[in-house]
């Protein structure tokens, strides 16, 4: 993982428009300021989907059209706060699955298990550290079918061709009447998107700063902090946020285990997130594009995002 990290970073800081890619916002602290950003008022997707899994497990189950024992498989766990209401009514139902958390955070899996064991001691749980491409491959030699869990919104950070990249991935790791529950933000008043991503409490800016904390510990590099800041924008036509860092001052990098000094130009911009926002057309577009087909798309009630039931 450091090895891919430290190539990652050289190929990205050595561009003509410099970037870190967001994958590697989520170690042990970037998922903890992840989840004070959830807990933001301003942050509307995990309220909107915690009202999804809360209001709709039972459509949701039911949509599945499952009729024996079947794996949920969820890939990037976090801390699994909304998945738990899915979770719990399935297991107060008696409904008999396997749940499969993946998360390349061994601390958030950890967390994740020891509170679901505690809240649900009869669920059967089987959690995953590491990247899902590799860990998915296992989803196909299952005896039993699967409902993939790619929720948050993060279709999202991936552009249109990395997106149908991602979901092909996920066709061919799936068996055919496999499901794919995918959580993704909808196009809506840009002053909402706006404050949620470049909100006045300073959390969004930490979270981004985090990459830099990070290259400078993994990777041996002298990145000083306060010499650089944070800024997002979105564009309500094509439903991109992009954030960046921002260079403060004409300054210099060393990156010790890259062997390499990086320059930096007064207000020279490192891209760190697209987080794309779609119109439901865009998203039976996207999902026909991968061979999926759309069987419902299970809203919130202010239509701020969809969680939306994929069949192979």
């Amino acid at each position: 993982m450091k090895d891919s990290f430290a190539q990652d970073v050289l190929n990205g800081l050595t561009a003509k428009n410099k970037y870190v890619s967001s994958k590697y916002f989520y170690d042990d602290n970037g998922s903890r300021i992840f989840q004070e950003i959830m807990n933001m008022p301003e942050y509307y997707p995990t309220d909107a989907e915690f009202e999804i899994l809360s209001m709709q497990s039972k459509q949701i189950f039911e949509a599945l059209q499952f009729s024996g024992p079947f794996n949920i498989v969820e890939l990037g766990a976090g801390d699994g706060f909304k998945t738990y209401k899915l979770l719990e009514y399935l297991v107060n139902n008696a409904i008999d699955f396997h749940y499969i958390p993946i998360d390349i955070s061994r601390e958030a899996v950890d967390i994740l298990t020891r509170n679901l064991k505690d809240r649900l001691p009869t669920l059967k749980i089987h959690p995953k550290v590491g990247d899902y491409f590799e860990i998915l491959k296992d989803n196909k030699v299952s005896d039993y079918p699967s409902l993939l869990l790619f929720l948050g919104g993060n279709i999202g950070n991936y552009s249109e061709e990395k997106a149908k990249e991602l979901l092909d991935l996920f066709n061919d790791n799936m068996k055919l009447g496999d499901k794919l529950l995918i959580g993704v933000d909808l196009k809506k008043n840009p002053i909402i998107i706006h404050n949620a991503y470049y909100d006045r409490h300073g959390i969004t800016k930490r979270f981004n700063l985090n990459l830099l904390i990070r290259i400078n510990r993994e990777l041996d590099a002298d990145f000083k902090i306060d010499d650089f800041d944070f800024y997002c924008h979105y564009n309500p036509i094509s439903g991109d946020v992009k954030s960046y860092i921002v260079s403060l001052r004409k300054q210099t990098v060393e990156i010790k285990a890259l062997k390499k000094v990086f320059e930096f130009d007064y207000n020279e911009l490192i891209w760190t997130e697209l987080s794309k926002k779609y119109s439901l057309t865009e998203i039976e577009k996207l999902a026909d594009n991968s061979n999926f087909e759309v069987n419902t798309n299970f809203l919130d009630c202010k239509h701020y995002f969809t969680d939306s039931l994929w069949e192979k």
